[in-house]
């Protein structure tokens, strides 16, 4: 029923909340035709218990892992932190420290990424959910928008150098450590959902070359750019483009509006996803990264349109 996916991987966090085991999390994956998975942030140890025999015994093989791993349950740590750019030396050690561990653990996979959010400009608040309400409510453009973008802007574009050479140090350390153990894994710094969160491609770029050839690179998650490109902070597409090579790995799904996690084509309708299919075509490492309500035949019909389209696209 499900076309063999190749080279495509896909990652744990369609369906980690419907199973109390990893094998048969992996075995649902492997129904719908992937060969790889991407070990999402909440794969616990208790999961890997049962999902490492299948990984040692060739059933699956592991593309990347997402920081951090395994699941660590203190929200300073989490997906949605300063992480990297902690002011306080301690808490950035330990941040680094978790990394290198997740960088571990990929090793031993076999995996070739880790999938890592950098960090934030911090707020008092969570303003990227201010803004998001008033976006529905009121539209982009309206003055009750345009004035708390503002206020949020200012103190990123004042704060985001900081931010950002924090983060690049961090790295720094980090890729020292790969480089110690000799391991063939480069670290994937992810576009974000929040537009307080780094970081922006162009922030991305200004780490990596700092970097000078490190085993650092951009992991272009689409849907997070997409929305960011419609609160105003970037432009995905040609942000995208502009920083092609510095991309390894890519987060394939798309958004309504501000909600994202869909199928690309199915669930929008459009073909918008046709700015991207360069970049999906080109990028070493290529991720599906769906919400749980995505059904099996809608992930099919949603690969197969954008295989199809490829190779009209090569033609």
């Amino acid at each position: 029923m499900f076309t063999d996916k190749g080279e495509y991987s896909f990652s744990t966090c369609w369906n980690i909340k419907r199973h109390d085991t990893g094998r048969g999390m992996i075995e649902e994956i492997k129904e719908l035709g992937f060969r790889r998975v991407e070990l999402n942030y909440n794969v616990t140890r208790e999961l890997l218990s049962t999902i490492e025999p299948m990984i040692e015994q060739g059933e699956i093989a592991v593309s990347s892992v997402h920081n951090t791993f395994p699941h660590v349950a203190d929200p300073d740590y989490g997906t949605d932190s300063v992480l990297l750019g902690f002011d306080d030396e301690t808490k950035r050690q330990r941040a680094i420290e978790l990394l290198c561990g997740s960088i571990d653990y990929a090793h031993r996979y076999g995996a070739e990424a880790v999938v890592v959010h950098p960090g934030e400009v911090p707020f008092e608040d969570n303003i990227d959910a201010r803004l998001k309400k008033l976006y529905h409510e009121f539209g982009k453009n309206s003055p009750e928008y345009r004035r708390l973008w503002g206020e949020m802007l200012s103190r990123r574009e004042a704060l985001s150098l900081v931010y950002t050479r924090k983060i690049g140090e961090s790295l720094e350390r980090v890729s020292d450590y790969i480089a110690r153990k000799g391991y063939d894994v480069i670290v994937g710094i992810e576009t974000r959902s929040r537009c307080y969160q780094m970081p922006t491609p162009q922030e991305a770029k200004t780490i990596i070359d700092g970097l000078k050839g490190a085993p650092v690179h951009l992991w272009y998650d689409f849907g997070h750019a997409m929305m960011m490109d419609r609160m105003g902070l970037y432009d995905s597409v040609k942000d995208a483009h502009a920083l092609k090579s510095y991309i390894y790995g890519l987060h394939i799904h798309e958004t309504l509006e501000l909600s994202d996690h869909y199928c690309p084509y199915v669930h929008s309708g459009t073909d918008v996803f046709d700015d991207f299919l360069d970049i999906v075509r080109d990028a070493p490492l290529k991720v599906y990264e769906l919400k749980a309500i995505c059904k099996p035949e809608e992930i099919e019909e949603s690969h197969n349109r954008i295989i199809r389209k490829m190779e009209a696209l090569a033609q």
